[in-house]
């Protein structure tokens, strides 16, 4: 699909079961049910993984279960977040958080590519030249991409940790120059039944603007196919417009949105 094609409208249910597949994908060991929401407190990046997903209406009342999370997160050291996707439940939570004067932020999407049927020889690709692919396990991968993003120590080693406890097998993989062994590009996928999302892509700053990233998100497309993967998904923020770029030229379009809210005066 080229950059700028108009996108197909997927089945609601199909977008349904990317939701559940990212839900799963992003579970941290820091995670509560509580009465409808899954109330997540990772000390890591991921801002996914340290939020409120409401995905049923529940018995309290929101004032209720607002006490309940904001006891949660004060216990854990961390601000309240809560995510808001087109499947939130109740559908107007959205609503009664903006009356209540709660901030907006970080609006990201979900885009998809629904056929990797083309992909496989791009799993055998070769490497620009001096470079070379290397698999890295979760540990080694969450201490790479930390690095590259300047990740402080408690980030790389929550980011491991639920890499570790993840329901969702992960596997990583990274462009390494041959010279010195520098990762040059790195990213994971997570795989569950026929769909796959990509996560954590991100390219050294030196090495920007020479498509490695679109060759490694081909690679890595690639890998998931073969291993039975037929939907793609992944998620980006509305403003990385270079990331969105590479994205929709390997086929991605946007599908849905989410963003979050907290309460006034963080």
């Amino acid at each position: 699909m080229a950059d700028g094609v108009a996108a197909a409208v997927l089945d609601d249910a199909l977008l349904s079961r990317i939701e559940d597949a990212s839900l799963n994908a992003s579970a941290p060991p820091q995670q509560f049910w509580l009465d409808g929401w899954i109330v997540r407190t990772s000390p890591g990046k991921a801002r996914r993984a340290r939020c409120i997903n409401a995905v049923a209406k529940g018995r309290l009342s929101l004032e209720r279960k607002l006490a309940l999370a904001e006891a949660l997160f004060r216990e854990a050291g961390l601000p309240m977040v809560v995510r808001l996707t087109r499947f939130t439940q109740p559908a107007d939570l959205d609503a009664q958080l903006t009356h209540r004067a709660w901030q907006r932020l970080d609006e990201t999407w979900v885009m998809v590519r629904p056929d990797l049927a083309d992909l496989a020889p791009a799993a055998d690709a070769s490497p620009p030249p001096g470079c070379a692919w290397a698999r890295l396990d979760g540990t080694a991968y969450a201490d790479v991409v930390g690095a590259l993003r300047g990740s402080p120590p408690e980030q790389r080693r929550a980011h491991a940790e639920r890499l570790a406890s993840s329901p969702v097998r992960y596997e990583g993989h990274a462009l390494r120059r041959l010279v010195d062994g520098e990762v040059l590009a790195c990213g994971q996928f997570a795989r569950e039944a026929e769909l796959v999302g990509l996560y954590d892509v991100f390219t050294r700053d030196s090495a920007r603007g020479r498509g490695l990233a679109g060759l490694l998100c081909s690679r890595l497309l690639a890998l998931a196919s073969q291993q039975g993967a037929q939907v793609a998904y992944l998620q980006t923020e509305a403003t990385n417009d270079a990331a969105r770029r590479v994205y929709r030229r390997l086929g991605f379009a946007d599908q849905y949105s989410y963003h979050y809210r907290q309460p006034p005066g963080l």
